[in-house]
Parts: C-alpha cells; structure tokens; sequence
C-alpha cells in the first residue's frame, strides 16, 4: 500500500488537476453547485452498485468519481472565499473529534449502542431542535424510513424485543387486507405504507439492511428474468407468445442458477 508521503502527493496531484481544468476546460468552467448536483447523486448510485456487486476494483473507481467531486465543489467554494479544500477537511475532522468524547476526552462508554445515543446528544447541543432534523427530505423513502427508526431508536423509542416488531408487521397486514375489502383506495396506501415501514423496522431488529436487500432481490429477478429471455430466444421464441406455463420452466431453471 502507499505510505502517507504518497497518499498525500496523489491528493495534491488532484488538486493541481482540478485547478487546470476549472481554468482550461470549457465544460469544467461552466459548472455550478447545482450542475454538478445530479451527477454526485448518479456517482453515489454507481459506488452503491459496486459495493452490493463487491466489485473492489469498480468501488475504488466510483470512490475517484466521488472524490472529485468533493474536489470540485471545493473548487467553486473558493472561487468566492466561502470556502476551500483545507476548510471542508478542517471542518469535518473538528466534528469528529468532538462527536467522539470516548475517544478524544474522558467520556467512557460500554458499546457501539452507547455511541449512538452520545452521537445524538451532542448533535442536539449543536443547535438541532430534533434528532429526525439531520434525516434529509430528498432520500428515498426506504431509506428515510429506516434512518428514522434507527435515530428514535437511538434515544430509546424502540421496541423491547423481536418478536413484538413482527407482531406488529402482522398486525398492519391484516389492517391493509381489512381496508383492501372495504375498498377504499386512500386508505388502502395509507395502510399499505404501514407495512413497508413496519417491515423496514422488523429488518433493524434481524439485522438486515431493507434497501440493500431488496436491491439484491432486484438484482436476483433480473439476472432471472433475462435468462428467461435468453433461453426462449434461443428456441426461436418471443415471451409474448408464449403462455405463462411455457415460461415457468424457464423461470424454475433460471433460480436453480441465480439464487
């Protein structure tokens, strides 16, 4: 691996790069916070990707991705004195510090649950009016949903044991079938929306993280479905004519491949 020296000549490397091309290169010039926003959103998506694929190599380049632009956000930052490179580095590190006094100070504590619940009361001294304030608004809803349960959670709004979390699930099922058989569609979402964020809760307990399986669920279909495709094609045939027990037998093959 390299040794400090070196991590830090690549870093200044960047640097110089990013200089040259904000001053040389005409799409580069151009760019703004904004411009530049959906594209850190589609880079975090991509490392997302690789991680769940454990591609090592295509993480280290989404991370290069990602780290450019924390580069170039910095860039514009001190094109108007608000702020640079040093500051965004300088500013994180006086957080973490201070975030962690059982490591930096005299503060003792006994497990990573205990972190937690310090990590949300200094954020509270920091101004914040509420623990769910640092949930940000444009998450996916699963996301959101799971990062709510684990903040409450932090402060001791939670469940005593499994158990009574898959109760709960229960319960809000047969509530969605009840309001199903009454037909009343509002209803119906509103209760529907209950069991995924109840079931998004009863993960925290087993241990799973929702959005990463259901990614790998996604991923599980797909890689089944095409093989579906695949197989058909090779046999001179469309899905589209064929009949649901025709694709069955390829659908049965394909999860003895994809599991």
């Amino acid at each position: 691996m390299n040794t400090k020296k070196q991590k830090l000549q690549a870093f200044s490397r960047l640097l110089d790069i990013m200089d040259e091309l904000r001053e040389k290169c005409p799409w580069d010039k151009k760019q703004t916070f904004e411009s530049l926003r959906h594209l850190t959103i589609e880079e975090t998506y991509e490392l997302g990707d690789a991680i769940l694929d454990n591609d090592l190599q295509e993480i280290k380049k989404e991370l290069g991705d990602l780290l450019l632009h924390i580069i170039f956000y910095s860039k514009i930052g001190s094109e108007t004195d608000t702020f640079d490179i040093a500051d965004v580095a300088n500013s994180i590190s006086e957080k973490l510090i201070y975030r962690h006094p059982h490591i930096y100070s005299d503060t003792v504590v006994k497990d990573e649950a205990e972190v937690k619940q310090n990590w949300e009361k200094l954020k509270l001294k920091e101004g914040r009016e509420s623990i769910l304030e640092g949930v940000p608004k444009s998450l996916p809803a699963m996301v959101k949903a799971n990062r709510i349960q684990d903040k409450v959670a932090s402060v001791g709004f939670d469940w005593e044991e499994t158990h009574q979390v898959f109760d709960k699930v229960k319960e809000e099922i047969f509530e969605l079938q009840s309001e199903i058989e009454k037909g009343t569609t509002e209803n119906i979402e509103s209760e529907f929306g209950d069991v995924i964020f109840s079931l998004i809760n009863y993960a925290r307990f087993i241990k799973v993280n929702p959005e990463n399986a259901l990614e790998k669920t996604n991923k599980k279909f797909i890689n089944r479905f095409q093989y579906l495709e695949k197989e058909a094609k090779k046999e001179g045939k469309q899905l589209s004519e064929m009949t649901l027990g025709q694709m069955q037998k390829y659908w049965n093959s394909s999860k003895k491949l994809f599991k």
